[in-house]
């Protein structure tokens, strides 16, 4: 590991956060298959801007995210874009577990008695790094889903695939402004497993290349380019 490249493992069950400079790529690697990673962006410099579930999904005319989508702040501006993505399918409407959910399918465990084999929710484990921060529960929005994908019947009920990701699966994210990052690894809310799923993953943080006027991202769709015009003017401001 040098000083440029910095990579861990973050347990099944677990909850992580980091600030994450523009210009910096997240590589995130499921490690055994099944992976799900809730996900939520804050501006450092101005915790009230946050990510934008609805603003990223209708922007760019889509239900689910993949290579050349951009993740949208409540200003406009993008947190961060997919520029890798073995998968084709990351989702950002389900939400969070939450403690009563993972009691009623899995039974209740804390670590205070069962340390590494805790039943942790992707609710909870938010509140944590929230509150590291100065935030709390009105601070959480709604967040991404990575690795998960969900289907749809005939009457809007809504499933989890769960042979979606596999062992290896990859999602790369390439930081577009400084963002307080926020994840866990708790199981995806629509998740029945027999039992409660550890599933570990990967981050590496490397340096991005540069982005240039033919980016993919930023040609994606024409909304992208005003965000990253946004992010232009942003950083002329500071």
């Amino acid at each position: 590991m040098s000083m440029t490249h910095y990579n861990t493992e973050i347990p099944g069950a677990s909850h992580w956060s980091l600030r994450v400079r523009k210009g910096v790529q997240m590589r995130l690697t499921d490690i055994n298959g099944g992976a799900n990673v809730g996900m939520l962006f804050y501006n450092p410099e101005n915790l009230l801007e946050r990510y934008n579930a609805p603003d990223t999904l209708k922007g760019q005319h889509t239900f689910k995210l993949s290579k050349g989508n951009c993740l949208y702040s409540d200003m406009g501006r993008v947190f961060a874009s997919i520029v890798e993505d073995s998968l084709g399918w990351h989702e950002t409407v389900c939400g969070n577990s939450n403690a009563e959910q993972v009691k009623a399918r899995w039974g209740q465990r804390d670590y205070q008695h069962d340390r590494n084999d805790w039943h942790q929710n992707g609710y909870d484990a938010f509140l944590v790094e929230l509150a590291k921060y100065g935030l709390g529960r009105a601070d959480m929005a709604a967040n991404l889903n990575l690795f998960s994908k969900i289907a749809t019947d005939d009457d809007g009920n809504m499933t989890l695939d769960g042979q979606h990701s596999k062992p290896g699966s990859e999602v790369v994210l390439r930081f577009e402004m400084d963002t307080l990052v926020l994840l866990h690894t708790c199981p995806h809310p629509l998740n029945n497993a027999a039992s409660y799923p550890y599933t570990p993953v990967q981050i590496d943080l490397t340096p991005a290349d540069p982005v240039d006027d033919d980016d993919y991202c930023r040609n994606f769709r024409p909304e992208n380019q005003r965000g990253f015009m946004n992010n232009a003017l942003y950083h002329l401001g500071k």
